[in-house]
């Protein structure tokens, strides 16, 4: 039986009805459960949308429409689709719609509006949503059991001082039986990015028993779900806050569902997204951001993995291209590629030893993560990291495909002054290690003048082909998607030698 049937089965234990009566579902209906179409909406980085949109048209086969408030997609699915859309590289957070409301009426005043929240809670459909987060918690469960077990595999007793190691036979068994979802539960573990929304807060309830009363719990009674409601709203003709609408309609889904309301400890999380005239009621499937999956040594501008997904993305890369960041910082892009793009080679590189020993780290930790999933050890990943200079890389003219890299912005690395000097020395060093014609090269960057003055001097060998115009950390940024051209790099004292014998040839 397949963990999506499982996780099927467990919807008959969960409590979902207004007066805690069990949701039933019954043999006939199993098959029914593999074909139920259900909307999902992903969060995504702020640009990037029609690259996700792409993304999710070319692994599950569904067309996605763009939501107006931008960084925000939407597609069907069916139930069975769940896994896979937990493995998609380009969405940040993941939740399941309830229902959408595309020109929704807002009332004159706040007390109407209000009382029209309260009352929405009752009309809408929770049925198939509901099912869904059931089977999407059954992942959680199974990572955090998974978790356990690769903890303890990883532990060594003594013994007469003698260290010994844990059998590993029961350990490979386990990982075996979950082979189905065990790609997708490790995303579960990344630090959570909380957003800057507004959030029912409720009592804390008392802390949980240990885990095996709490499973023997679980299987004589139901568990009444704690719950909390997070708004996000924009617009400006709204006569409401956030805080009041999450606080009404919260209201509202405890009294209809009699759950209990809770801040930090919840099992649902019912989201109400407000822009404009358009309002979607959703519950969410991650309880953190998907975003920092493969980064566990932070530095002071880590790129986000999706945002590196989509830029490498744009350059189309091919089999056995050779792809350098040659300002990796963390490793974000170097590593999103190996990890998507392993038919290439990637090279991450730094000036700052700092962020190349925090990129070597990264790799090490991706690389111990792959062999403890696997349960064998791992054949590596094609991806090394090296301290160079920018400005004089260690690699041979035209012998790399693409670059991609994301450029200081002058505010929490280097500056904008010393960027004037930077971006054009950059620019032409990598015209020299990029192949002619072929080559490609995608850069982001939020010193929008200064790149365009260095470019500017640089068209004979960059051409702009796209400007990408996306949000980093509250800034509006750019990213330029850049051609080699055919003409061949000539060095900047050979271009002067030249010229010098072009003017002693005048005279």
């Amino acid at each position: 039986m397949c963990d999506i049937e499982e996780a099927t089965n467990q919807l008959l234990d969960v409590n979902l009805h207004e007066n805690q009566k069990s949701v039933q579902v019954t043999e006939s209906d199993l098959g029914s459960e593999y074909e139920l179409l259900v909307t999902i909406g992903a969060t995504v980085p702020t640009g990037f949308e029609q690259t996700a949109a792409d993304e999710v048209r070319e692994k599950l086969g569904s067309s996605c429409k763009i939501s107006r408030d931008r960084g925000k997609i939407y597609f069907v699915i069916s139930v069975e689709s769940l896994a896979q859309v937990h493995c998609l590289r380009s969405v940040d957070n993941l939740f399941v719609v309830v229902q959408e409301f595309q020109d929704y009426q807002f009332k004159q005043t706040k007390e109407e509006v209000l009382k029209d929240f309260e009352d929405l809670a009752g009309k809408l459909p929770w049925s198939n949503p509901l099912k869904v987060w059931k089977i999407n918690a059954s992942f959680k469960k199974k990572k955090a059991k998974r978790k356990k077990i690769n903890q303890n595999s990883s532990k060594e007793k003594i013994n007469n001082g003698q260290e010994v190691k844990i059998d590993q036979r029961n350990v490979k068994k386990e990982f075996t039986s979950h082979a189905l979802d065990s790609h997708i539960l490790d995303y579960y573990e990344n630090p959570a990015i909380k957003e800057d929304v507004s959030t029912l807060v409720g009592d804390d309830l008392a802390s949980c028993k240990d885990e095996t009363d709490e499973s023997s719990k679980e299987e004589t009674e139901p568990q009444v779900l704690k719950f909390r409601v997070t708004c996000n709203r924009a617009g400006e003709k709204h006569c409401f806050t956030s805080n009041e609408a999450a606080r009404d309609f919260g209201g509202a889904v405890q009294d209809y569902f009699k759950w209990k309301a809770d801040m930090t400890n919840f099992d649902v999380e019912v989201l109400l997204n407000i822009h404009d005239n358009e309002v979607i009621v959703g519950i969410a499937l991650t309880e953190e951001s998907l975003h920092r999956r493969n980064i566990t040594h932070f530095g002071p501008t880590t790129l986000r993995s999706t945002l590196a997904y989509g830029m490498l993305r744009l350059c189309d890369p091919l089999p056995y291209d050779i792809i350098v960041d040659p300002m990796c910082g963390t490793g974000a892009i170097p590593i999103e590629g190996a990890t998507e793009w392993s038919d290439c080679f990637h090279i991450a590189g730094d000036n700052n030893p700092l962020a190349v020993n925090r990129a070597a780290n990264n790799i090490a930790s991706l690389l111990t993560k792959s062999q403890i999933k696997e349960g064998k050890p791992s054949w590596g990943l094609p991806i090394d990291a090296v301290q160079w200079d920018i400005c004089n890389l260690p690699l041979r003219t035209g012998s790399v495909d693409i670059i991609v890299t994301d450029l200081p912005f002058g505010k929490r690395m280097g500056s904008k002054k010393r960027n004037w000097n930077l971006y054009p020395a950059c620019l032409r060093e990598m015209s020299r290690v990029c192949t002619p014609t072929t080559g490609r090269a995608v850069l982001l960057t939020q010193d929008t003048k200064c790149f365009t003055k260095a470019l500017s001097g640089m068209r004979h060998v960059w051409r702009k082909v796209d400007t990408v115009w996306v949000n980093v950390g509250g800034l509006r940024a750019a990213v330029y998607v850049l051609i080699r051209t055919p003409q061949a790099f000539v060095h900047p004292s050979e271009q002067d030698g030249e010229r010098g014998t072009l003017w002693q040839c005048k005279e």
